[in-house]
């Protein structure tokens, strides 16, 4: 006996041109919750999607207590008590919860006639919810629950299965602090029930908060195993063996060159959201601000992007008032969002990069009659790809292949494309890996010395890293606004977590 309830040896993957993984071993004991990090392309994704029965391994072997088992597809995978929760799960909004979690087993036997007796599932649902630290409504329609109810919602899918070993996929990357922290109570109830959990996230920092061990692949191969409780397993020694590479700072030096001012709020509220905001953002310096979702942050973005009308206060444009009637309206004045939800809100996916980044100001590249002058569409297009490093540079690459770190630089590209003269990013590098977040922060940095930038983010140590004036909202006041280098980096969590240090 090993001691393990799920042991992948030596598993290989080839694609077209690709070997994705060579010869990797990964292994996860009963009640343990462990790691699996890399960097986009390292090849956890393609281990994971073995294991969930999405690919079919080359080579090695998978072992369940003990057991040689074959995952050929996602029925055997469920079969062998082996379930995913991707990053944001697929639901049914219109199905009630107790529906939502039985969907496909609502009876016990299968036949042309077999009937849903809803009050026994409603009790089964409720039996389950009760075994762990969570309260949901389980008759509520499942698309009126929010983002940390609909995740436990898809888990005790998987419970009401008989699961034993547990894949969450990025489970934190749209959770605000307090639901990652019930998350966390959830994870570790199942701990206790002995349930195996491979744990995936890009977020270092929340790592040894929950997981006991943590693995890490690079280009497809084992690079290390270790005890998350090591006082070494440090996020800059994490990010060191992802990388590869000896690195002695995520983030870019600040900035020493303030230029002039080119755009100042006064007063700035929307009702109910944000009150009283008051900034000037300058090139070369980079405004950051800090609140957890929920503070008002992301209302404070749109509103200067012209999605939401102010009820309060001013905005000037290199010292003119101006009023923002629309996004198109505010791309017009030199402003551009990097958005949150880059899927939804800032690409669309299946067309190709050129299409993508050209959308945003295709006067640029029409002739008579609106027509577009492809060559020279593409070749501004090339020009911006390989400026901000999208790796590949491929114009013609649809945006849904690329990783999130690159699709992140083609919003980027559109925004250069926009010969824009402020640049908001909105959470700039939620589920991103930690090598593509250094360039990006990087990026954004050149942006500074030409562009306001206003970089605004519930991750407090990426706007005190990145951040050269910090403020602080906490439930839509402003609790601090400072030079960088005079607060700390605890002082400023407080301000935006509790509102006062």
């Amino acid at each position: 006996m090993t001691g393990y309830r799920l042991e992948m040896k030596g598993i290989a993957k080839e694609f077209p041109g690709v070997r994705a993984l060579q010869g990797v071993d990964f292994a996860v004991k009963p009640g343990e919750v462990h790691a699996l990090l890399g960097v986009n392309g390292a090849g956890k994704s393609t281990l994971i999607k073995i294991l969930s029965g999405t690919f079919r391994k080359d080579a090695g072997t998978i072992l369940l207590d003990d057991r040689p088992i074959e995952i050929n597809s996602p029925q055997d995978a469920m079969d062998h008590g082996i379930a995913t929760v991707y990053q944001e799960p697929q639901v049914l909004p219109s199905f009630t919860g107790y529906e939502y979690i039985f969907l496909g087993t609502e009876t016990e036997r299968n036949g042309t006639f077999s009937v849903v007796h809803r009050k026994q599932l409603r009790e089964r649902a409720q039996r389950i919810l009760e075994l762990f630290p969570a309260d949901i409504d389980l008759t509520k329609p499942v698309g009126q629950l929010g983002a940390v109810d609909q995740e436990i919602l898809a888990i005790l899918r998987a419970l009401s299965r008989k699961m034993s070993v547990l894949v969450l996929d990025e489970p934190t990357s749209i959770l605000t602090e307090t639901e990652k922290h019930v998350l966390f109570r959830l994870i570790a109830a199942l701990k206790q029930r002995g349930i195996s959990i491979i744990y995936i996230s890009h977020r270092l920092e929340e790592v040894r908060q929950v997981v006991d061990r943590l693995t890490i692949i690079r280009d497809g191969k084992n690079v290390a195993t270790l005890d998350a409780r090591d006082q070494t397993t440090n996020p800059m020694r994490i990010a060191e063996l992802m990388l590869g590479e000896k690195i002695e700072s995520i983030y870019p030096a600040k900035g020493d060159d303030i230029q002039e001012e080119v755009l100042a709020a006064n007063g700035l509220s929307l009702g109910g959201k944000f009150q009283e905001v008051t900034f000037s953002a300058r090139k070369g310096q980079i405004l950051g601000i800090f609140g957890l979702v929920g503070s008002g942050v992301q209302e404070l973005a749109k509103t200067l992007f012209g999605l939401f009308k102010p009820t309060h206060g001013t905005l000037k444009l290199h010292g003119k008032g101006i009023e923002l009637r629309s996004a198109h309206d505010a791309i017009k004045r030199g402003i551009f969002l990097v958005p949150a939800d880059r899927r939804r809100e800032g690409l669309i996916a299946l067309e190709p990069m050129f299409f993508n980044v050209s959308l945003a100001n295709l006067g640029e590249v029409s002739a008579f009659a609106g027509l577009i002058r492809g060559r020279k569409e593409k070749k501004r297009v090339s020009a911006l790809i390989d400026r901000v490093g999208v790796t590949p540079p491929d114009v013609h690459a649809k945006v849904s292949a690329l990783s999130g770190g690159n699709q992140q630089k083609v919003i980027v590209s559109k925004g250069l494309f926009t010969e824009a003269e402020v640049y908001i990013f909105l959470e700039p590098t939620a589920g991103v890996d930690v090598g593509a977040k250094s360039g990006i922060y990087r990026l954004i940095r050149q942006l500074s010395r030409t562009a306001a930038v206003i970089l605004i983010s519930s991750d407090c140590e990426e706007v005190y890293g990145v951040g050269d004036r910090i403020i602080t909202l906490f439930k839509g006041q402003v609790t601090g606004d400072t030079d960088v280098e005079k607060v700390s980096l605890q002082e400023m969590l407080l301000l935006g977590v509790q509102g006062r240090i």
